[in-house]
């Protein structure tokens, strides 16, 4: 009886097998992006994929250490900060290459003296993006090791202290600043200004240390800013196109202002020849308002095209605040007015209204689209609509948001009475 050899199957890889010598032999451009999309946390674990992967986030141009990429199950302060410390020694310590962005921010990062020797460490290099955000705790003195970055584009700092060694020639080459919860002096502020000659976008945020606010930067295109401060001053800003402004003080019951020969108002868009976007938020409008106000500006704001008012309609120079500028803005799209909600709840007879000739003079052949929200439907504010509804004739949409239910029944019915100068306007009321 003959034996018969069991027949030999082909040998084939098993499908694991494929998929990982697939990933390993993944073009290097095809990589970089695949770790460019992942998290920190993420790229790091690509090590496991095969020995080809092993080694490839250590290449990574771009470092964010946050909430996502530093995870603890404990609660204790003590043991995230070790935590974190030991992740950003472990990176730092194997990276290979350049570093062009750092970020590090956390919720629990406070108190952490091993960010002084970080910062020093990239100031070694080519850091071109920068950010830091101290969530808790005081203020972080940032280190003279940070004003060498001289590579840096855009810097990004939240509560932090600033104050930058004598030597300090400025950020040369920066075009984005965001400062938010940080303190410095008033001549620190304006030198680092003045010493960042391509700066493009400032942002600042509830600042403490300096109240006049003196903005030379010849490039500047963008500039939000929220804060107590008592006077903004532009110089060389004729780029500015996009610009929100909020002073976050009652200027009436907190300050007193010194009424100058020249309209505060004339003087802010006297600097503002490009202004194509604009918010005007919290108390500002009520700051421009607080001297003379013109019925027209000396030169019109040829090029803005959206304008956000904060307004409270029970003030009677705000009011015409407002309208110089809407008599100014020829080539309006979009307007918003929002009513300030604690000071809007005033009785609906107010001492002083406008009239027929305060809305004389100003037609828009362009405005297309109004949103009016936080109203309660006195006087004031149904004459501002009548007078939008009857001077627009390409309107498209008017939005209209009460501020309470209460009112809303009869001012819905005053809104269905006004005249429309545009066949194709819509009203649409929202509820509270």
């Amino acid at each position: 009886m003959s034996s018969m050899k069991p027949r030999e199957q082909p040998k084939v890889p098993c499908q694991m097998e494929a998929e990982v010598d697939r990933i390993s032999n993944l073009p290097g451009h095809i990589i970089d992006k695949i770790l460019s999309l992942l998290t920190l946390r993420d790229a790091v674990r690509t090590s496991i994929l095969s020995s080809k992967w092993r080694y490839k986030w250590v290449n990574l141009t771009s470092l964010v250490f946050d909430n996502q990429s530093v995870l603890v199950s404990s609660q204790d302060p003590t043991i995230i900060k070790n935590k974190m410390v030991k992740i950003v020694d472990h990176v730092l310590l194997l990276h290979n290459g350049l570093i062009h962005k750092f970020k590090l921010s956390h919720r629990d990062l406070q108190g952490v003296c091993d960010i002084d020797r970080w910062i020093l460490f990239l100031s070694r290099g080519s850091v071109k993006e920068f950010i830091l955000e101290i969530w808790k705790g005081q203020r972080y003195k940032l280190p003279s090791s940070l004003y060498l970055c001289d590579k840096l584009s855009h810097l990004e700092l939240f509560n932090c202290l600033l104050k930058p060694p004598l030597g300090f020639n400025g950020f040369k080459i920066l075009t984005s600043l965001d400062l938010q919860h940080i303190t410095m002096d008033q001549d620190v502020f304006e030198d680092l200004i003045h010493r960042c000659p391509l700066l493009e976008r400032l942002t600042l945020m509830n600042f403490e240390g300096f109240a006049n606010l003196k903005i030379h930067a010849p490039k500047l295109t963008f500039f939000d800013i929220g804060g107590v401060f008592e006077d903004v001053v532009f110089e060389n800003t004729f780029h500015l196109s996009t610009v929100s402004i909020g002073l976050y003080v009652n200027i009436g019951n907190d300050h007193e202002l010194t009424l100058g020969t020249t309209s505060k108002l004339t003087k802010f868009f006297a600097s503002l020849p490009s202004i194509q976007r604009l918010e005007v938020q919290s108390f500002f409008l009520k700051f421009l308002a607080v001297d003379m106000v013109p019925r027209r500006l000396p030169t019109p704001c040829m090029e803005l095209n959206y304008l956000s008012l904060r307004i409270n309609f029970n003030d009677m120079e705000e009011c015409l605040a407002a309208l110089c500028i809407l008599r100014s803005s020829p080539n309006l799209l979009e307007l918003e007015l929002l009513a300030r909600p604690d000071e809007q709840a005033a009785p609906r007879a107010v001492a002083k209204n406008l009239v027929e000739e305060d809305f004389q003079n100003c037609f828009f052949s362009q405005l297309r689209f109004v949103k009016i929200a936080g109203i309660f439907g006195v006087a004031r504010e149904l004459n501002f609509i009548n007078f939008l509804l009857a001077n627009t004739p390409v309107l498209e949409r008017m939005t209209v948001k009460p501020a309470s239910q209460e009112c809303g029944w009869d001012l819905l019915k005053e809104l269905l009475r006004f005249r429309r100068s545009s066949v194709h306007a819509e009203i649409i009321y929202l509820d509270p």
